[in-house]
């Protein structure tokens, strides 16, 4: 029974570990956990990024030069609640 009980316990404390980084909420996404997130691929993402179609900065990786997109919290949520921005045209 005592072994039981303690296979419960561990089981029900990885859940709460799960939903405790699920539920973490952070000033910027690197674009693997904003594509996670909105279950699009990182490529999309990326696309969505360099094309304006959500709000993102470019961080330094810490990989010498070069940059990788980041997502504001503030973009996730209003990208939940309205969606992609307009495509911006060329004038």
């Amino acid at each position: 029974m005592n072994e039981e009980l303690q296979a419960r316990l561990e089981r029900v404390e990885a859940m709460l570990v799960m939903l405790v980084e699920r539920q973490t909420i952070k000033d910027f996404y690197e674009i693997e956990e904003f594509a996670k997130l909105v279950s699009k691929s990182c490529f999309t993402c990326r696309e969505w990024c360099r094309h304006g179609r959500i709000r993102a900065d470019k961080k330094l990786s810490g990989r010498g030069a070069y940059t990788r997109w980041v997502v504001p919290h503030a973009e996730l949520l209003r990208y939940q609640k309205e969606g992609l921005l307009p495509i911006q045209r060329p004038v």
